[in-house]
């Protein structure tokens, strides 16, 4: 049987990550600080039509938490540590794959976004041990929403920079990873998020710079 997932965020990240669930076969819940407002989907979210895309439940952070066996952090990075305070009792022992970045509330410089974290600890660091029995792998954090499920590179499968500390998480992680059409990269335990997550800072330049957001990275090997 498909594991249950649970979006944790219902802007356009958690939206193409919910489409691209669906759409492999998990069943999928999405938890939201407004339960009540309706979702605006997208035509194909995530490759999913719009009759498949109603059809999700969208419910509370904690009971969608509550309800999944893997959990996907897709909020805004400022809003992270709190939803993650929150329901850290409905995270132990599960796989919470974070999708964060830690930009800030500041306009970009010269194309530039601002990052509220350090290159010495990361906001998935910072997740991990506000809920330090939940298995936090990073994933699918360097890349535009458009481009998170199955995207069409002319056959050349995008590259996809993993970090966590729990081995196993992050195999299954890889294995989501490969189905959405990516090659993982491991990068080791959760301090790689440190470099994991500026790569956001250095994907969003050619699109405040140029309007181009049609990229994604790639690890070369000879």
């Amino acid at each position: 049987m498909a594991k249950q997932v649970a979006i944790l965020g219902s802007g356009v990240v958690g939206q193409a990550l919910a489409g691209g669930f669906l759409k492999h076969g998990y069943g999928v819940v999405m938890g939201t600080a407004h339960p009540d407002k309706e979702v605006e989907w997208p035509l194909q979210a995530g490759g999913s039509d719009a009759a498949a895309l109603q059809s999700i439940q969208v419910t509370t952070y904690e009971d969608a938490a509550k309800a999944a066996e893997l959990a996907v952090l897709a909020t805004k990075g400022a809003a992270a540590e709190a939803v993650v305070k929150a329901i850290t009792p409905h995270l132990a022992g599960k796989i919470v794959m974070d999708a964060t970045n830690p930009i800030a509330d500041a306009p970009p410089q010269n194309g530039v976004v601002k990052f509220f974290t350090t290159l010495d600890d990361s906001l998935m660091e910072r997740l991990q041990r506000l809920a330090p029995q939940a298995r936090f792998v990073k994933a699918f954090s360097c890349v535009g929403n458009a481009f998170m499920v199955n995207p069409d590179f002319g056959g050349i499968r995008p590259s996809m920079f993993v970090c966590g500390n729990d081995a196993a998480a992050k195999q299954e992680v890889t294995r989501i990873v490969e189905q959405f059409g990516f090659e993982a990269e491991d990068m080791g335990g959760a301090e790689g998020a440190r470099a994991i997550e500026p790569l956001a800072i250095l994907w969003c330049i050619p699109g405040f710079l140029r309007n181009d957001w049609t990229h994604a990275f790639k690890m070369l090997r000879k």
